[in-house]
This record gives structure tokens, sequence and C-alpha cells, in this order.
């Protein structure tokens, strides 16, 4: 058998949240909703990545595909090992991202039948910042595939570096972010917005804009006080496999009343269980750091180690990076603030010194006893500052395993040995 006919040995993972499921069934209607729109009504919309700003398609009313949220979707339909199949028949490179190319693999493969939705139509524009080689080539080509256009946001350099960004990110956004980045993203997003109206016939309602953005800072402030009394509740309430939806999904739908009314549902049923003395799986033993994106094809995995060895999965990036990284005082610049947003968002979650300095600090917050850092092997962003931030933890006390696998490709996953070998890693540190 090759790594195309493996086949995933991922499990689901335990619910104890009622708003876990409200979200995934709103999700299941929006994406329904969705393919309607994008597939049966033939409505123009936009593919893009998830570091680009969403902001200005939901203001517009601009249907939108995040790449990263269908290459999950991919992923969940068991058809990534056939899409990255795809690839290597075709001659591309094995240490491609998957993550960011499954969507491309799929256009490409050109089979209906097989496709979810049977494929997605041309787009008016596929979006993406210029974070790495990989997704200009990606985006280049997937446009190229589907005949339309590659409209590329600069990701430039930093003069400033504050490794303690996440301080004051909130009010000192200009200072953090540095106001000639900003400026740049401002000017680019307008030339966005020009082609766009130019393109769907719609408008950008600056003022519908603004109220969306205050609604986006109300909504990030719920997931943020989750965040905070999830980093200070003994035993942690939450698993982070239930932790992910109730962040991530509202993100995709961030500022609209449905996600504002879903984060404060959240909050409040984490100070329930919190209240309540409930804790995630069995006796709390040892608190865990995960750190990259989530396994979209084995959540399972999270709750395997909880329910066996009490070793709780406490946090993830999505959930508390909502405060540092969302919450934005407008300052009556509210492009502005949006660009100092967009600007930062990879940056922070993956270069050093803002990714470690934040880890190591949030380490601290909630406790951590140990860190399982995911290390994709095609991955260079994800990859970019994890071994500066193994050593930050490791000095900060902070044991840390680097796991080599990916995100959305299970070829070479197994859900039996990976929660092994985590536990091992846990025995040999002393920790189990």
């Amino acid at each position: 058998m090759n790594r195309h006919e493996a086949r995933s040995t991922g499990q689901r993972s335990r619910k104890d949240l009622a708003c876990t499921a409200a979200a995934t069934a709103y999700q299941r209607s929006y994406v329904a909703e969705l393919k309607r729109r994008v597939i049966d009504d033939g409505e123009p919309y936009v593919i893009a990545q998830a570091d680009t700003p969403h902001e200005i398609f939901h203001a517009m009313d601009i249907p939108l595909i995040t790449n990263q949220w269908w290459s999950a979707y991919i992923s969940a339909k068991q058809l990534s090992t056939r899409y990255a199949g795809v690839l290597d028949r075709l001659g591309y490179p094995q240490s491609r991202c998957h993550y960011c190319s499954l969507g491309l693999a799929c256009t490409l493969d050109a089979d209906p039948a097989t496709a979810p939705w049977g494929g997605l139509p041309k787009p008016t524009l596929l979006v993406a910042r210029l974070t790495c080689d990989c997704i200009e080539h990606v985006f280049g080509q997937w446009a190229d595939a589907f005949g339309t256009e590659f409209f590329a946001l600069e990701a430039p350099g930093w003069l400033h570096k504050d490794p303690r960004w996440f301080d004051h990110s909130n009010r000192d956004w200009s200072t953090v972010y540095e106001e000639r980045r900003i400026e740049l993203l401002v000017t680019e997003m307008r030339q966005l917005i020009e082609r766009l109206e130019a393109r769907t016939g719609r408008r950008f309602d600056e003022a519908r804009f603004v109220r969306l953005m205050e609604a986006i800072n109300e909504q990030e402030r719920y997931i943020d006080e989750a965040a905070r009394m999830i980093g200070d509740a003994r035993p942690c309430p939450v698993s982070i496999a239930e932790q992910m939806p109730n962040t991530m999904i509202p993100q995709w739908h961030r500022g609209s009343e449905w996600a504002v009314a879903h984060a404060r549902r959240f909050r409040d049923e984490v100070a329930e269980r919190i209240a309540a003395g409930s804790g995630a799986g069995g006796q709390e033993r040892l608190r865990l750091m995960w750190i990259g994106a989530g396994l979209w094809h084995d959540p399972g995995f999270y709750s395997a180690l909880e329910d066996r060895y009490g070793a709780a999965f406490v946090w993830s990036m999505y959930m508390p990076f909502a405060g540092p990284q969302y919450i934005r005082e407008l300052q009556d610049r509210p492009l502005h603030a949006l660009a100092s947003r967009i600007c930062s968002m990879n940056e922070v979650l993956h270069l050093p010194p803002w990714m470690n300095e934040w880890m190591v600090s949030e380490a601290h917050r909630c406790g951590i006893n140990a860190a399982v850092m995911l290390v994709p092997p095609g991955n260079r962003l994800s990859q970019s500052g994890t071994n500066l931030t193994r050593l930050a933890l490791e000095a900060a006390g902070v044991p840390t395993l680097m796991l080599s696998a990916d995100m959305v490709d299970a070829a070479d996953w197994s859900h039996e040995r990976m929660v092994e070998h985590v536990a091992d890693f846990l025995r040999a540190g002393g920790l189990l």
C-alpha cells in the first residue's frame, strides 16, 4: 500500500458543550447556503487565504471560500490523499504545502464526480498575502487554471519588532505593526475594493463596514474572556477539541449577529462548567499546549490523551489569539485598524520574536506542563519559528515535542501510534 492508498484512522472527539453542536449545525446550514449561492445561483465569489481582509468581502456581501477551510473540508471528505496523488502525478514537488494546495489539486483534477460540490466554478478573484513562495505559486497557478485574476497583497518586512506585541496591540497597533506597513495594505485594500465593485456591481458601504468592525470587537472580547477563564481554571473545563470549533466557526462569520451571539453563549457555557467544577475528560493530571493548526482529520486525538492519561490539552492558538490579534480600537481609522489586524496575522503566529515570546507567556498564564508542536513536513511557514519557539519554551521549563504530521493529509497518520508517541514523550519527561 503506498501513501496515497492509506486510510486515516482518525476518530471523533468527545463533546461536552451544547453550543458545540449549535456551531456545527449552523456551519452545515451556512455551507449549504454558500453552495447554493456559488454553485446553483452562480453568484460572483472570491477564494482567499485565511490571513486576508475577509471583512471587506463580508461588508460587500460577496460569498467567500477560504482556502484553508476548503482544504479542511476536502480532508473531512477523505479526499486529501487522492488530491496529493494528483499533484504527484503532475510532477509537483513532495515538499509542497498540503494545507494550501489541496484546492488547487481539486481544480486541476477536474473530476466533478469526485470533487466536493462537483468542483468550484471560476471565482471573481483569488486573494492571498505573499507570506511565502509557496502561496505565490499555488494561487498564481490556481488563477491560471480558472482563467481569472490573482490579486496579491504584499507582506513587507518589519523594521520594528516588539516581542511583547500582545500586551498593547489592541490600542497601539500603529506602532506595534508599523504605520508604513499598515498604509501599504490600506492602499492595496482600496484597490481590492475598486476591483470588486467593478466586477461584482456591489458597493462597499463604509458605515456598514464600521458596524461590522465594532461587532467583531464585541465578539472577540467574549472569546478572549473565555480564553482567560479556561487558562485560570483547574481543571480545564473545555478541551481544545471544543475550543477550536467554538472559536473558528464564529471567526469565519466574524461580526455577524450569529457569531457575536454564539461567542457570548460559548463564554457563558465555559463559565457554567467552571462554576460546576467540570473538567474535560477524565482526572486532569497535566496540562498540555497544542501549537499549530488543528488535526482536522483526527479530532479525537486530543480526547484520547485526556481520557487515557489525564493529559488535558488546555491551549491552542485559535482561541487566545482573538484578544491580542483581532480586537482593535478603531480610532476613527477603521480601514487602518483592519490593516493592522491583517498585515501581521501570519507573522505573529509563526515567526520569531513574536511567536515564541507570546507562546512562552501563554504557557505561563495557563500553567502548561508540556507542549506538542505540529510540524507539517511541507508547510514552510508553520516551520519557520518552530525551533526557536521550542527552545524558548524549554528554556522556560516547558518540554516540547515536535510532532511531524500534516493537518489535512492523513496518509502517514496513525491515531493509535501518535497517541502513544505523545504518551511516551510525557513518560520520558517524568510527567506520566
